[in-house]
């Protein structure tokens, strides 16, 4: 027996294909929060020592070591940001992180409020999800009542009246009745001398 079979190192890797796209979705998305989370912390102290520096007139930042990451969001919260997550849809994964990122410069938040604004990401683009949904949703609709109208139109179409048949009693009919009917061309009119 060889070793190779022991270690299975000639079998290729599965762990790909075994995820889906809302589990992608939701790791994507839960490491770009806690990746901003992060950034909004290293802000947070670097305005603190620049405040330090200011008030005392001293840097004392190069005897300063600092936690790894000192703010945490609570489970609680965390579960229920991943459960918003579930509802992204894999399209929508991007424009989520850009307009996420486009808040964070924009508003240069304190570390607790990371997740407040995280949170507000995630339920504009939920709502718009569920928008377009109403509106697909909407447009089937219509194109079936489109499909039953139109296909009663090309009924009701099928049966035209001809106008060089004479069957319909008109007013100009009675008129001619005391003319001799002359022969004339459909496509010019017909101009009579007053007697």
């Amino acid at each position: 027996m060889s070793l190779a079979s022991w270690f299975r190192w000639n079998e290729p890797p599965n762990r790909i294909s075994q995820r889906n796209s809302t589990e992608m979705v939701v790791e994507t998305l839960m490491m770009e929060l806690s990746w901003q989370t992060k950034q909004a912390e290293k802000q947070q102290r670097e305005r603190e020592n620049e405040y330090r520096k200011i008030k005392t007139g001293v840097d004392y930042g190069w005897l300063v070591s600092y936690p790894k990451q000192s703010y945490d969001i609570s489970p609680g919260e965390r579960l229920q940001l991943e459960d918003m997550c579930t509802k992204i849809h894999p399209s929508y994964c991007g424009p989520v992180i850009l307009r996420f990122r486009q808040l964070i410069a924009e508003y240069e938040p304190e570390v607790q409020e990371v997740s407040r604004l995280f949170r507000s990401v995630l339920q504009e683009a939920a709502e718009k999800i569920k928008e377009e949904e109403e509106a697909k949703k909407l447009a089937r609709q219509w194109n079936t009542k489109n499909k039953t109208s139109l296909s009663l139109t090309t009924f009701k179409s099928r049966s035209r009246i001809s106008p060089f048949i004479s069957d319909i009693k008109t007013i100009s009919e009675d008129v001619e009745r005391g003319t001799q009917p002359t022969r004339r061309v459909w496509s010019m009119p017909e101009f009579r001398n007053a007697k």
